[in-house]
């Protein structure tokens, strides 16, 4: 049972990885009137370094393909959690939006203490 509840988890998760990717490559998804203005201006930063935002979507598409295949879901981890933590600092200085965000970050904690015995392969 544990493994078919954190393979949701881990599907989910992945998809929206996915979807983020997907959305840099497409902009398919509509960005908000409302948003504040420093999340404006970082988005413009990065967006001036040309080959940071399709890196990222790779990163973000890849990362979230191999988190939903049980087999290669600790690499997909490792891929995804660099990620992660610039999307939780970003949350957090900006203050709006934590509640999906740390969900997404407790999925890919949970799924990395679950794999612990691969990356402790990796130490030795």
């Amino acid at each position: 049972m544990k493994n078919k509840i954190l393979f949701v988890l881990c599907l989910l998760s992945g998809l929206m990885f996915i979807n983020a990717g997907l959305n840099n490559f497409f902009n398919y998804i509509h960005v908000p009137d409302d948003l504040p203005e420093e999340a404006m201006n970082m988005f413009m930063a990065m967006t001036e370094i040309t080959w940071l935002m399709p890196l990222l979507a790779t990163f973000e598409i890849v990362g979230g393909i191999l988190f939903i295949i049980p087999r290669l879901r600790a690499l997909g981890a490792l891929i995804l959690t660099p990620i992660m933590f610039g999307i939780l600092a970003h949350h957090f200085t900006l203050g709006f939006g934590l509640a999906i965000p740390l969900v997404m970050a407790a999925i890919l904690i949970g799924a990395i203490i679950d794999n612990i015995e691969k990356y402790l392969t990796l130490i030795k």
